[in-house]
């Protein structure tokens, strides 16, 4: 077979012109194009063996064709890299200077070195001894742990996400928003952008706080020099705002002129960071052979400032001859020895100890747990005895070394989580990578692995090599102003200053590169309207606006001014950036969708919970005021992108959620029928469609809206006359149409629309397969049909009632609005009137329950409700209303109570008039869809057999036909047997009307128009009056031969509706029982004549019939 495959295809190759063989007679028969056209795919597809696909192939190509596009798939950078090319290409036409090639960064460069240089920063140069100093090493590996723990969990996470597909440029903002939907991806993108913003200001704060503080505190601005307390804590944030804008200012600017140098420097920024750590590292080894001399000098227990002494020493002998030190002279009031003194300066003898003794010395112990201190307090040595000062005076703190803020355990995580984040900086660059899959997984975890390594042996280190009076001196005032990391380091504290500086600048560079880029990303994804203008950039792609923008958050940030004030704000943003990453790989993990195949196979959705339980934690341990802020700005994005932003469905997790919960709730439901308390309802309202799948009844849905206010379920379902595949655009087109008149109505549900041969069926389908599971309709709204009584609706009324059978057999509830069009629309507002119910039979408390519920919609809102119930002749009217008020107080129903007394009286003649008009007419509609002249000569086929019907009647012929279930149609039999089924009574009456009323609709010559004269009711009384006038009894025997039910029935119908309209005339809406259909189908026109009559002269009337179970109880 294989053979003979590779010799057809070498034969289609050697001769493609050559089809003198027939192979495009074979294939013709799939081919609708011309013979060209024919020709040409022949030729394609010559010798392929897939001239049975050949129609597909313009919609689905061969699957060799596709394999090279799909394998060699690649995302090429976003970002920074595009600015040299956008530069090459800004005159447009003209080639690009070097071709664009696939990425081709490894796991080492692209992911590892980006992902150490952003997590190592500034707090590990300027915050880190002092964390050990403050927590203790016990206290600070707890913190380093967890932090760790957090981005470790988070990174596993991220690399199940990161490998599950490729993942464009764009890093954590596109994995979440592509998982957790457009929602949850906006919110925490912009919680992400500001993240990154925020550790812009924190890096330059780092900058400036390295440059005054340790490199050159001449060019300070506001001198600090004398100052003491609040007063030098002020002028050293004013120095940090004025240098920060500076440095601010002119990052940006770098920025904005040449993105490429800064990425050019990035290798630069990374070597001194590295460089920086190796010498801590060589400091750490040389203490143990040799320790430097760093001498601090204590007064008692206290740590003395280096500025305030020259020699750690109250006297010194030169000569012989006692003199006294600088220290002595800024504790007395005179440089001699008879001077006064301060108490704790006589008290207390000047030690001088060693500031670093080692990695041997044993001062690990010392430094295990933590001592916290509160604001301007002064750094003791613990272990050494003092005399305490009883006067506590405050004067001349400036020569003890203080705590500048009060610190305690939640404040150091927030200060130190910072220091573990830049854990993306591997997935942001996952368009440069080779291969992302393999590099961002390794790399990360490498990173994160070896900078945690790096913390928890820091923690230890600075723990067992410094003094902790020089730990807790956070900037270095004990040991001449130096870094005190910079004390540890070798060969000299100024390569961790200067490493230090660089490295906080780079990383500053990069936040104010990467910010407008993550933002840019937003905009133009379009999901946040408000952000579209930061979309905009230069020529070439540079987010000009977005820097801006940037710039000026950054700005909030120095003007905020304290590293450690500014640190725990965008641990918040990027703890809840973490927390959601988590949750996205959990949620993908445990709703199992098709799509979730990551290549990175360790993860479990246990740990992704884990991760996201530390990240919340961790917000709330380091300041829960910043985390709820964080939170409800995240919200804010939220609920604006939902409401507000552009639908995009990006196939996230939040669907699949909304899927399973779903499903639980509808298996839930399954379990039983809802109770009493919980009945609503769920309507399925049937709608008619115009040729343009345009709805014909509107109003139904306003009413469904007015009736439901937004709460359970509405279906709206229409059925198209056809076959599916002939009519399903006509189909898509009445769903559009349905779903626009939900929108624009304001309708919560969902749009059905059924294709059926016969729109009968249709509405029977829908009927049946409605909903799903436990959410299915139990009520069934639909329109009255208007015309009924012309011929060419002759089947809507038929229809009509066989949905009023359809609801009776399946016990749903059935709503029927007469007149639709009076109905008032969602914008109307009644401003008083009455809403009446009469009721008449109990069906279930619907007609309670349906006023109560369109009082709560703004429409029907200030409209009263009265209740009207009827009393016969043997009933008590008092006691019955009594009943009904203490029965609607039970219900929590306010509502006024009439009982109607309605009186035995004898059946009028204008009763039998009406019945027999009635029943002939249902005579004549059976005739309705014949042609006029088969309808004349019909007719009067029927007028002369029933003359000889008459005389040879029987009583038990009379009811020979009473098992006929199904009226046939005249059209479909012959002749006689079209007469033999007519009910002989029927056929009696006709000949009998036509014998004694001369104006009788039965008149050939106009059949068509006479079911308008069926409501002129009018007319039909003053010819009852003139006719009763001559000879009351003359139509005697005509009414003896009417069937005595449907006689009743019409008396029924014809004392409620004059009573109906006596007392309703006015009413904005009338609701009233809807009696059952007929039994049997001979009744159908009769039965709409009889509806017809009991709501004569109503504008707004709602005929209700209940499903056969109660809706309302007194219960709570």
């Amino acid at each position: 077979m294989l053979n003979n495959m590779t010799t057809d295809t070498e034969e289609g190759e050697e001769s493609p012109n050559n089809q003198g063989d027939g192979n495009l007679k074979e294939s013709s028969p799939f081919i609708n194009s011309s013979v060209s056209c024919d020709v040409e795919k022949s030729q394609q597809y010559d010798g392929k063996n897939m001239a049975l696909f050949e129609e597909e192939m313009d919609t689905s190509p061969m699957v060799s064709s596709l394999l090279s596009s799909l394998a060699n798939y690649s995302n090429l950078p976003t970002g920074s890299k595009e600015h040299e090319e956008a530069e090459n290409n800004e005159e447009g036409g003209r080639p690009s200077k070097k071709p664009v090639t696939a990425p081709q960064l490894g796991t080492l460069m692209g992911v590892y070195l980006p992902c150490i240089q952003n997590i190592f920063g500034v707090i590990l140069f300027l915050r880190m001894t002092w964390m050990v100093g403050i927590g203790g090493v016990f206290g600070s590996f707890i913190i380093v742990f967890m932090c760790c723990s957090t981005t470790m969990l988070t990174a596993i996470s991220m690399s199940a996400i990161a490998t599950n597909g490729v993942v464009p440029a764009g890093g954590s903002y596109y994995m979440i928003s592509r998982s957790l939907g457009p929602e949850f991806g906006g919110a925490v993108g912009i919680c992400f952008y500001l993240g990154t913003t925020f550790a812009g200001a924190m890096y330059i704060l780092g900058c400036i706080e390295i440059l005054l503080i340790y490199i050159v505190p001449q060019a300070a601005i506001f001198k600090i020099e004398g100052l003491e307390g609040l007063e030098a804590e002020a002028a050293l944030l004013n120095n940090m705002r004025v240098y920060g804008t500076i440095v601010l200012s002119f990052m940006a600017l770098v920025v904005f002129v040449g993105v490429k140098y800064v990425n050019k420097l990035a290798l630069v920024f990374l070597a001194c960071v590295i460089l920086s750590i190796l010498a801590v590292y060589a400091g750490v080894i040389k203490t143990a052979i040799e320790p430097p001399v760093f001498p601090v000098c204590l007064l008692g227990n206290r740590t003395l400032t280096s500025k305030g002494y020259d020699i750690c020493a109250k006297v010194i002998e030169i000569d012989n001859e006692t003199v006294t030190t600088k220290l002595w002279r800024s504790f007395c009031d005179s440089e001699y020895l008879n001077a006064t003194c301060d108490d704790y300066f006589n008290n207390n003898n000047v030690t001088e100890i060693q500031g670093i003794p080692g990695v041997t010395s044993g001062i690990l112990a010392e430094n295990l747990f933590g001592n916290y201190l509160e604001k301007g307090m002064i750094v003791e040595k613990r272990g050494l005895a003092s005399q305490p000062d009883l006067e506590s005076s405050a004067s001349g703190t400036n020569r003890f070394v203080l705590a500048d803020i009060s610190s305690f355990f939640t404040l150091l995580v927030g200060i130190y989580f910072p220091s573990v984040t830049g854990i993306m900086a591997g997935s942001n660059r996952s368009g440069d990578l080779r291969d992302a899959q393999k590099s961002i997984p390794i790399g990360t975890i490498a990173a994160i692995t070896t900078t945690s390594t790096v913390y928890i042996s820091c923690v230890v280190l600075f723990g067992a090599c410094i003094e902790g009076v020089v730990l807790r001196d956070k900037f270095g005032e004990g040991v001449n102003g130096n870094l005190v990391i910079g004390t540890l380091a070798w060969p000299s504290p100024w390569v961790i200053v200067f490493g230090s500086f660089f490295s906080t600048c780079g990383a500053g560079l990069q936040s104010l590169t990467g910010a407008p880029r993550l933002l840019q990303a937003i905009s133009r994804d379009g999901i946040i309207p408000f952000l579209r203008v930061f979309g905009h950039g230069k020529a070439n792609g540079e987010p000009t606006w977005a820097l801006l923008l940037t710039a000026s958050i950054c700005e909030i940030g120095i003007i905020i001014a304290s590293l450690d004030a500014v640190a725990p704000i965008l641990s918040m943003f990027f703890l809840m950036c973490y927390m959601f990453v988590n949750l996205a790989c959990a949620l993908q993990t445990l709703l199992r969708t098709p799509n979730w195949r990551p290549r990175f196979k360790f993860y479990h959705w246990a740990l992704s919970f884990l991760g996201m339980s530390l990240c919340l934690s961790l917000m709330f341990i380091c300041s829960w005021y910043y985390a709820i802020v964080a939170m409800g700005i995240a919200t804010c994005i939220y609920k604006y992108i939902e409401f507000r932003g552009a639908e995009k469905e990006w196939g996230d997790g939040i669907r699949g959620i909304s899927l399973s919960a779903a499903r639980f709730a509808l298996m839930r439901l399954e379990e039983g029928p809802p109770h009493t308390k919980n009945w609503r309802p769920q309507i399925l309202v049937l709608v008619s469609t115009d040729a343009e799948q345009n709805v014909e009844q509107p109003r139904l849905i306003s009413l469904t809206n007015q009736l439901k206010a937004g709460k359970g379920l509405t279906i709206v379902g229409t059925s198209v006359q056809g076959t599916f595949l002939d009519n399903y655009t006509e189909a898509q087109r009445a769903d559009q149409s349905l779903r626009k008149l939900m929108e624009a109505e304001k309708v919560k549900g969902f749009p059905q629309v059924v294709v059926s041969s016969n729109l009968r069926d249709g509405t029977s389908h829908l009927i049946q397969v409605g909903g799903l599971g436990g959410l299915k309709h139990n009520t069934v709204m639909i329109s009255w049909p208007r015309n009924w009584k012309q011929p060419e609706f002759h089947q809507q009324f038929r229809d009509f009632i066989e949905v009023v059978r359809e609801t009776t057999v399946a016990s749903l509830a059935l709503l029927v609005p007469k007149n639709i069009s009076s109905y008032p629309s969602n914008g109307e507002r009644f401003t008083e009137g009455h809403i009446d119910v009469w009721w008449i039979v109990h069906d279930g408390g619907m007609l309670m329950l349906l006023p109560f519920l369109l009082r709560q919609h703004k429409v029907w809102r200030k409209c009263k409700m009265r209740i009207f119930t009827v009393a016969q002749m043997d009933d008590n009217s008092i006691q019955m209303k009594k009943d009904v008020i203490t029965f609607l107080y039970h219900l929590r129903i306010d509502a006024q109570v009439e009982v109607v007394e309605m009186h035995d009286s004898d059946i009028s003649a204008y009763t039998y008039e009406k019945t027999l008009v009635m029943e002939q007419r249902s005579q004549i509609l059976k005739q309705m869809h014949l042609t006029k002249n088969e309808m004349e000569r019909e007719i009067q086929s029927i007028t002369d057999s029933s003359r000889g019907s008459i005389r040879r009647k029987k009583s038990n012929a009379s009811r020979s036909h009473h098992s006929i279930e199904e009226g046939s149609s005249v059209a479909e039999q012959p002749e006689e047997e079209s007469v033999a089924v007519s009910n002989s009574k029927q056929v009696q009456l006709i000949h009998s009307k036509n014998a004694s009323t001369p104006t009788s609709p039965t008149s050939p010559t106009t059949p068509a128009g006479s079911g308008n004269t069926w409501t002129d009711y009018k007319g039909a009384d003053k010819r009852k009056n003139l006719e009763t006038s001559k000879d009351p009894f003359s139509m005697k025997p005509e009414w003896e031969n009417l069937n005595q039910t449907d006689v009743r029935r019409m008396h029924t119908a014809l004392r409620l509706n004059e009573v109906i309209t006596k007392k309703s005339k006015e009413a904005k809406l009338v609701l009233l029982n809807m009696p059952g259909p007929p039994k049997n189908r001979m009744g159908e026109e009769n039965y709409m004549e009889f509806l017809e009559v009991l709501t004569e002269g109503l504008n707004r009337v709602l005929l209700v019939r209940g499903g056969g179970r109660e809706v309302i109880t007194i219960y709570s």
